[in-house]
């Protein structure tokens, strides 16, 4: 039988989705943050040269979770930057005083990710500087959020309705990258972090199987892991992960420090080690995933 995996889009200029010939694994990865296509028109409308736009973008997360088609499941990655639209967000999380015009009434403004800067449309990137010198339209949020959020969060939905009809249940795994130490805007400014920081909602977002089994395999290969601390999960892992409905979710993040030069947004020598060891941690969870599937 041909093992390739086959990519598929509706709109190749806002995801794309590497799906195996079967799916065989109640699982679905996704990556959210790692969307590298700059729109030209957001570049001009920023004030930050092009690398600095790139703080806030999870570089090549999606290459460093390949190998999810080979074990059977779906890899979702959206096309565009967080720092234009970020789908790890609430739809209408905003600030009011980025905007030229009045916001929906159902926008929430008060959000702590909003007041950091950092909600649907951000007002900085990670390192804390502004992205724009002036106020956007009003009619920008719909733009943005009709035409790049809703279509990835649609075709995530999908895949995880598919997995439950399929399988009776699904696992998201949400994958990311942070950067080596705490910024302005995050909880642990300054400060050194670990290697893996794998986030459950503080327990509330899946089986505590998944994590013990992500957890103990990352340490097992020499990484130093600790739980929702200072991630516990966004709006993905809070949105999908409800056990008791038989979704559950896992976020995983990555220090950036251990694939590449953080400054200069290039793969290090670390990459493709640390890819096969995520590999060998998806394996682990796909074993358990069809092991729970049964209990």
């Amino acid at each position: 039988m041909d093992t390739t995996p086959n990519a598929l889009s509706s709109d190749a200029t806002v995801l794309r989705l590497v799906v195996p010939p079967e799916q065989t694994v109640p699982m679905v990865f996704a990556s959210p943050h790692s969307g590298r296509d700059y729109p030209p028109e957001f570049v001009a409308a920023s004030q930050l040269d092009p690398v600095s736009l790139r703080r806030s973008e999870d570089s090549f997360v999606d290459e460093l979770f390949a190998c999810a088609p080979a074990l059977g499941a779906p890899l979702l990655a959206a096309l565009f930057p967080r720092a234009f639209c970020d789908p790890n967000r609430e739809p209408y999380e905003l600030d009011p005083a980025m905007f030229s015009g009045q916001l929906p009434e159902w926008a929430n403004t008060r959000s702590p990710r909003v007041a950091a800067g950092l909600g649907t449309i951000a007002r900085v990137v990670a390192s804390g500087a502004e992205i724009y010198a002036r106020r956007l339209p009003v009619a920008e949020v719909e733009r943005r959020v009709g035409s790049f959020y809703r279509p990835y969060h649609e075709r995530l939905c999908g895949l995880l309705e598919a997995t439950r009809a399929r399988f009776g249940w699904s696992l998201l795994i949400d994958c990311h990258s942070m950067p080596s130490v705490g910024g302005p805007m995050d909880r642990d400014p300054g400060l050194s972090r670990v290697d893996v920081v794998l986030g459950d909602c503080f327990g509330g977002a899946c089986d505590p199987l998944f994590m013990q089994v992500a957890e103990e395999r990352f340490a097992a290969l020499g990484y130093r892991v600790v739980r929702n601390t200072p991630y516990a999960g966004g709006f993905t892992t809070r949105h999908h992960g409800q056990p008791r409905t038989g979704s559950h979710a896992l976020q995983i993040e990555v220090n950036r420090a251990l694939y590449m030069d953080e400054n200069t947004h290039q793969r290090s020598a670390g990459f493709a080690p640390l890819a096969a060891d995520i590999q060998r941690v998806a394996e682990a969870l796909a074993a358990a995933a069809l092991e729970f599937r049964t209990a």
